[in-house]
């Protein structure tokens, strides 16, 4: 009986927290007068893994967002390359619903789909046009875009051209586009937002999204910065210039070869400089919770950081690069903390990137026109009585990549032929290929009770799958997808299935 009225508290403990986490504040709530929706500010940083350790430089963030929020401690992106991924995040659906598959116009990357059939309906647009929000982008946007024109949505928009860069960079600044040699990107970014904080519409909630190079390639770090973690090296993670055997992944990572001495130097020098790009980053978060601090509405505010996707830095013979499905690629850092989020929780429930676009709509009470693939997430509490502490395991996440080796990715400088359809491939990495044209894969990552999976099918010639137990082999050694019983397999096959053609709330009715 004791059991039966625990479970009883536990669940309307969630029921009581899950409301209170999706409700707007009142007006004596509100940080300034006038105003009952909460603001919001999202940062996302580029490439940054938490599994190889890559919040440690940010002290500031895990101090000031981390610890005065909640942390999700299971959060992954479902398409593990910079552009499929900022598009599942500003609309909320999956790759295979928006279109855009990587990083190219062809793959839909800034393509012709996404700006006539996605943009217009993206999150900015909505809260600019049905929750009266002001507005404010600052950094990377989409791999492809060029600053042709001015995305739909922004009040005040600063979006780089192309890929991450550090100098040397052209933004499209609203109407104009404005090219710089010798700022340093994420300081102008800092720059931008403080000043938009500064000016903007008192009268109007507010919407910004900061979304700085650091830690991408070139791995640039600020002058002030360089050789802040000259002593440190990348992780040495058991898997880390480990060769896989054939049977136990898929062709192009078993095709690996253990990397010679000073490509694993590259290795750390990269890690250092990665960690040393993201301290600019950790000191414009601060001024940020400064700047709101001083006008008095920190308390109004919902601020978010996270990155598109994660990164590896040698595990199995690979040099550094994302695009795998192992969770150095795909798990990413979310923390957030806000006017109705209790500081210093832990939340566990498995979260997708496309889960913040319908979060915030349920923070600022809007609803999307069309219905979106991820769901809103809360927050379970991590107490001192473990006993309040809910578990919302249960799910199966989604994640997907299409391979884009083509004959046109063809390097002279490494020894492969053009007709391999190879792609990514340095003679800096050793001349090891990150990608290839048939490096497509769906996978399942499985959340239920204490089972904890990854379950992969590549769309090749072998039909290939990798599977894992990631309680047991959190490193992703041991491939037991050869080992599953019949009807295991058959469950997974089915739900990946079911998965890459689901749309809305269907994504969410598929567990396994």
């Amino acid at each position: 009986m004791k059991s039966a009225n625990k479970h009883t508290q536990i669940s309307l403990t969630l029921t009581i927290v899950s409301c209170v986490l999706l409700l707007p504040l009142t007006p004596s709530k509100a940080g300034e007068i006038g105003i009952t929706k909460p603001n919001v500010i999202l940062i996302l940083s580029d490439d940054q893994d938490v599994a190889l350790e890559g919040m440690t430089p940010l002290r500031q963030v895990q101090k000031l967002v981390g610890n005065e929020g909640a942390v999700f401690t299971n959060a992954y992106t479902s398409s593990p390359l910079c552009c499929p991924s900022r598009s599942s995040l500003l609309s909320g659906m999956y790759a295979h619903n928006h279109g855009t598959l990587n990083n190219s116009i062809s793959g839909g990357c800034n393509g012709q789909h996404w700006r006539t059939k996605i943009e217009p309906h993206a999150l900015p647009v909505l809260l600019q046009t049905d929750g009266d929000y002001e507005t404010f982008f600052a950094g990377k946007y989409l791999n492809e875009y060029r600053g042709e024109r001015l995305p739909p949505g922004w009040t005040e928009f600063y979006g780089l051209h192309g890929n991450s860069r550090y100098y040397n960079y052209t933004l499209r600044e609203n109407k104009q586009n404005v090219s710089y040699t010798n700022t340093y990107l994420t300081d102008l970014l800092r720059d931008k937002a403080l000043a938009f904080l500064k000016t903007r519409n008192r009268q109007k909630p507010f919407f910004a999204m900061i979304a700085p190079p650091a830690p991408h390639a070139p791995y640039t770090p600020a002058k002030r910065h360089r050789g802040a973690f000259a002593n440190v090296k990348a992780v040495r993670t058991p898997n880390f210039n480990r060769v896989p055997l054939a049977q136990e992944k898929h062709w192009l990572v078993a095709a690996a070869r253990p990397l010679p001495s000073d490509t694993i130097k590259l290795v750390d020098f990269y890690y250092q400089q990665r960690w040393e790009a993201l301290l600019a980053v950790d000191e414009m978060v601060a001024a940020i919770v400064n700047a709101l601090t001083d006008q008095r509405v920190l308390d109004n505010t919902y601020i978010i950081y996270t990155s598109d996707n994660g990164y590896h830095m040698g595990q199995n013979a690979q040099p550094w690069d994302k695009r795998q499905p192992y969770e150095t690629d795909i798990l990413v850092p979310l923390l957030i903390r806000g006017p109705t989020i209790p500081a210093g929780a832990i939340a566990p429930q498995p979260t997708l990137l496309l889960d913040l676009m319908p979060t915030i709509l349920g923070w600022t009470g809007l609803h999307a026109h069309t219905e979106l693939d991820g769901i809103p997430r809360l927050v379970s509490l991590k107490s001192v009585d473990e006993d309040r502490q809910v578990k919302e395991y249960r799910r199966s996440l989604l994640i997907q990549y299409w391979g884009e080796g083509n004959s046109d990715t063809y390097n002279a400088n490494c020894p492969w032929s053009r007709h391999d359809y190879l792609s990514e491939c340095t003679p800096e990495a050793d001349c090891y290929c990150q990608d290839a044209w048939n490096n497509t894969y769906a996978c399942v990552r499985q959340f239920r009770s204490m089972t904890n999976r990854l379950f992969c099918e590549f769309m090749d010639r072998e039909n290939f799958v990798e599977a894992y137990d990631i309680n047991e082999d959190p490193y992703q050694i041991n491939n037991i997808g050869y080992d599953l019983l019949p009807i295991e397999h058959a469950f997974y096959s089915l739900a990946l299935a079911n998965l890459t053609r689901c749309a809305g709330s269907s994504c969410n009715d598929i567990n396994i």
